[in-house]
């Protein structure tokens, strides 16, 4: 981390759900790196006691690192979270929904469905009453950073992994329309693309093995975890440059961390703003070079 990014986020504090491990748990370590104040969520109270003690560890000055056990799912559970961190972190500029699971494994006909209700409801309603339960307090106070965590899924079929596709699909639709809805505000909204982690979801696939995950998604899923898969610190990184002033005025974009050149975009923040680049976008047959499917 270079000296300005030691201290960009001098000041902010930030809620980060499922903070107790994996990508959670290295934004949550990023933010307080560059001088944030974090509340961590998750619904494991051991991990998560773990976590907050870990950080609070390396939290420098006036910097304060809390935890909350809390179900996402639950509009109540949450609204008690974002009132334990207005108290206890003396307010609330960020909002990170990273809380997310696959879902049960196979196709949409043999699968348990309410294994499949619970994964979308945890990674779509997980996100969704979080930020309902923010957006009051940030636009009283006339800014808030809000960054979803979104995946393959939403740009892409996984056949046999249709509750984790269609949930993150929708997320990323969900976080475009909230940062119209805020536009003009001083909130952005914006979705992050990690890159193939190595963490307990790539484990999960492993375990349930070929015949469910399907045997292209498991091969590619092995050699992920021989090949040590994409750094988790990318993530984090563009997570801390979205919830700085420096990404401000970008919002309802769907930014790769591995792929896209997010570092130099500050500049060209009116072009941004003028496009749908880096949205979800039907793609038509013109779009492809067929002359005879659309006019």
């Amino acid at each position: 981390m270079s000296d300005h990014d030691a201290s960009c986020l001098a000041g902010r504090a930030a809620l980060v759900t499922g903070g107790s491990r994996g990508l959670g748990l290295a934004i949550a370590e990023a933010f307080v790196a560059a001088g944030a104040s974090v509340m961590l969520c998750a619904r494991d109270a051991g991990p998560l006691e773990a976590a907050g003690l870990r950080l609070r560890e390396r939290a420098r000055g006036g910097q304060r690192v809390c935890w909350h056990r809390a179900d996402v799912t639950d509009p109540k559970q949450v609204t008690a979270v974002v009132d334990q961190s207005l108290r206890d972190l003396g307010g609330l500029q960020v909002l990170v929904n990273n809380a997310g699971v696959y879902g049960p494994f196979g196709t949409i006909e043999e699968i348990d469905w309410a294994a499949w209700v619970r994964a979308t409801e945890i990674n779509l309603y997980g996100s969704v009453i979080p930020t309902r339960a923010v957006l009051p307090h940030f636009k009283a106070r006339g800014h808030g950073k809000i960054i979803q965590l979104s995946g393959g899924g939403a740009t892409k079929p996984l056949p046999r992994i249709s509750a984790y596709a269609a949930s993150k699909a929708a997320i990323v639709r969900f976080a475009e329309t909230v940062a119209e809805e805020c536009r003009g505000s001083g909130i952005d909204v914006n979705a992050i693309a990690p890159g193939a982690l190595n963490t307990r979801l790539l484990d999960e696939v492993l375990s349930a093995g070929p015949a469910q995950v399907g045997p292209d998604f498991f091969a590619r899923s092995l050699r992920q975890k021989e090949e040590g898969g994409d750094q988790l610190a990318r993530g984090a990184e563009l997570a801390v440059f979205l919830a700085s002033t420096a990404s401000n005025g970008i919002t309802g974009k769907l930014i790769s961390a591995i792929w896209d050149d997010w570092r130099a975009w500050p500049e060209h923040v009116t072009d941004l703003r003028d496009s749908d680049a880096y949205t979800l976008r039907r793609i038509t047959g013109r779009d492809r070079g067929f002359e005879w499917g659309d006019t």
